[in-house]
């Protein structure tokens, strides 16, 4: 069963959209949505997920050379969690990253 959100869609397709754009959309729905729990686990795992993930790519960034690559490599293993977390909250799961995902449900849920 899906259920509505605050911006009229189903709770599946803004689960997905909480990944889409990393942070700033998670951040986005914790300040739109307020009633759906589902909605609302999403968006806050994004935002524990990939804002340090962001600062950490940004700050290898500036180590030349070897810290470029790094910066490559990390963020292509952050676009390919951002896949695998948009797919999972668009099948209605609520599936959880092991430290960060327990955080967010614990926050929200309880």
């Amino acid at each position: 069963m899906t259920y509505r959100t605050a911006i009229k869609l189903n709770e599946n397709i803004v689960g997905l959209l909480c990944y889409l754009g990393f942070w700033l959309t998670g951040v986005l729905f914790l300040l739109i949505e307020n009633n759906n729990k589902f909605v609302q686990f999403h968006a806050l795992q994004s935002f524990l997920t990939f804002l340090p993930l962001t600062l950490f790519i940004f700050l290898v960034a500036w180590v030349p050379f070897v810290g470029w690559l790094l910066a490559e490599f990390v963020g292509f293993g952050v676009l390919l969690i951002m896949l695998i977390l948009a797919f999972q909250a668009y099948r209605g799961s609520k599936f959880r990253l092991p430290f960060v995902g327990n955080i967010a449900y614990n926050y929200i849920y309880k």
